[in-house]
């Protein structure tokens, strides 16, 4: 009996740090092969961030259909659960028009979590929480050598989130959170062709193109986004999108705290810390079967999107 083979819909990732040329070339992609480009980019998702999180244009956001940019207010409780249950739907809806997924973005929590899929921790109890929160990062740590050995020798003693969270994870429901990882469900990477790309430019090149976006966004509109933000009080300072780069030095200047030059620099640097660590992410936690291009103005998209989308 003769099995007949059917292939897996196909999805484009275009990924790499920050100010990389992602977007563009997501454009490009979506355009000759009649794509639909999906943002996996955590600031971009916020209505309140065109400027300052680089989301495309209007004009850009014309030229193919983008979806997933813009669509969460600024006070939402926004996830990478969320946002995969979001793109695993759009990427779907995409495929049954007879569009190509086009995803872009630079969010390595978000990629791996729509991939992989999600550990399936129970709700974590409110009291063990709170009492993990309220305990010094040193004897958290010491209370996860006791309960997860393995975890504690992985965690830094001092990275207090993801000391607290593997806490409460044992604490509460009495295995460590690497039994829960081990068993993620909902990822979708079994069930469409992925066509990859990460873009890792020089780091000098990245660096440069990063200031010099970062002044023009200080002078087309993002110290505006960032006092219209100030001027709403259901936002609490914890809030992600007030911690996006640019939003916090920003608003200093505005309060009078430091000047613009000074606010420039702080943002500017705080682009390169960020992109440094995507740059690290994507050069070592992705599968080396993935496409890496380092001379992204020298090589041939064009050929490489062709051979991989029309097989």
């Amino acid at each position: 009996m003769n099995m007949v083979h059917t292939p897996l819909p196909k999805v484009a990732l275009i990924a790499g740090p920050t100010a990389s040329g992602k977007s563009a070339l997501a454009i490009a992609v979506a355009e000759r092969h009649q794509g639909t480009v999906i943002n996996a980019d955590s600031a971009q998702v916020y209505r309140d961030l065109r400027v300052l999180s680089a989301r495309p244009s209007a004009e850009e956001e014309a030229q193919v259909p983008h979806r997933l940019f813009g669509h969460v207010d600024g006070g939402a409780d926004y996830s990478a659960a969320r946002w995969a249950a979001e793109a695993r739907a759009t990427i779907d809806a995409t495929l049954a028009e007879g569009r190509l997924p086009v995803l872009v973005g630079g969010t390595g929590l978000y990629l791996r979590t729509l991939l992989d899929g999600i550990a399936p921790v129970p709700e974590i109890d409110a009291k063990i929480r709170t009492a993990v929160r309220a305990l010094p990062v040193a004897e958290a740590h010491a209370d996860l050598a006791r309960l997860d050995p393995p975890a504690a020798e992985r965690l830094r003693a001092s990275d207090t989130t993801r000391v607290a969270r593997a806490l409460e994870v044992v604490r509460s429901t009495g295995r460590p959170l690497s039994d829960w990882q081990a068993a993620r469900e909902g990822g979708i990477a079994d069930r469409i062709e992925l066509v990859p790309v990460v873009l890792l430019p020089d780091r000098a090149w990245l660096f440069e193109r990063c200031d010099r976006r970062l002044a023009a966004m200080f002078a087309s509109g993002g110290i505006e986004e960032v006092a219209a933000l100030l001027t709403r009080s259901d936002l609490s300072p914890d809030a992600p999108v007030c911690r996006a780069i640019g939003v916090p030095q920003i608003a200093a200047y505005l309060a009078g705290e430091i000047t613009r030059e000074e606010a420039l620099a702080a943002a500017r640097l705080a682009t390169r810390q960020y992109a440094k660590r995507q740059y690290t992410w994507f050069r070592n936690q992705p599968p080396p079967t993935w496409q890496f291009v380092a001379e992204t103005e020298k090589y041939d998209f064009r050929s490489f999107f062709e051979q991989k989308l029309s097989n």
